[in-house]
């Protein structure tokens, strides 16, 4: 591929800016200064910037708490999406599954195709853990309902899932962890019980949290972390 692309996809540059550094000779291949952005360079070649080693990842996933102020999209015409919090040369990764706009909380984004639809498989019930503050008390009764399966509308009850009083008295707050990602599914499963969520965020999926990322902020997946996501997305495949 070219020069210029391969720099880009591993984020180190816009393209028009890859090509003003390219030409100043910042960059090497094989050890060898290189002025042309359009030269070919193939993933085995010593791609260095700045005298540091580049090296080519076919497919990069990020973990991003989103703000509860933005759409889970790449494109939206009325609101603000995911994306714009990511510069020019990331805008090829893809959100994860969907977080509405009010929600904030835990949400991956990748590259790769075969991840984001064994991530959002329900098949492979992916556990995702979201802190919701309520209008009112949980039932107790609730806490078996939910780990039953409930009734929120469908055509089949939910799957089992885990629910945590977190506070019993003003505000009221509870944890829930599910496998399913049905539309609005947390709000509805606790609307079935008289509770209107107020706030809700999430804060884990699968075996990662939100660790000290303020709203907005984002970091990349090491490898042995995307190792660990695919090992606990394909178990149940």
């Amino acid at each position: 591929m070219r020069l210029d692309k391969y720099l880009c996809d591993m984020q180190m540059g816009t393209r028009s800016e890859l090509k003003k550094i390219i030409r100043s000779g910042r960059v090497t291949v094989n050890q060898e200064h290189v002025k042309d952005s359009g030269t070919n360079v193939a993933e085995t070649d010593l791609i260095e910037f700045d005298g540091k080693p580049v090296r080519y990842e076919k497919n990069i996933t990020y973990l991003f708490h989103k703000p509860g102020d933005c759409v889970t999209a790449k494109k939206d015409s009325m609101h603000k999406t995911v994306m714009d919090y990511f510069p020019p040369e990331l805008q090829i990764l893809n959100p994860v599954g969907r977080l509405d706009f009010d929600t904030e909380g835990l949400l991956f984004l990748t590259t790769d195709g075969e991840l984001l639809h064994h991530l959002i498989s329900p098949s492979h019930r992916v556990e995702k853990t979201y802190y919701a503050i309520l209008d009112a008390a949980v039932p107790p009764e609730a806490v078996s309902a939910f780990a039953d399966g409930i009734d929120i509308g469908d055509d089949t009850p939910t799957l089992p899932a885990q629910l945590e009083i977190v506070s019993d008295s003003n505000p009221y707050a509870a944890n829930l962890t599910i496998c399913e990602g049905r539309f609005h599914q947390v709000k509805r499963m606790f609307a079935a019980i008289g509770c209107n969520v107020t706030y809700l965020k999430r804060i884990r999926e699968g075996a990662f949290t939100l660790e000290q990322l303020a709203c907005g902020e984002y970091r990349k997946l090491t490898e042995e972390e995307i190792a660990l996501l695919k090992a606990k997305s394909y178990e149940k495949n």
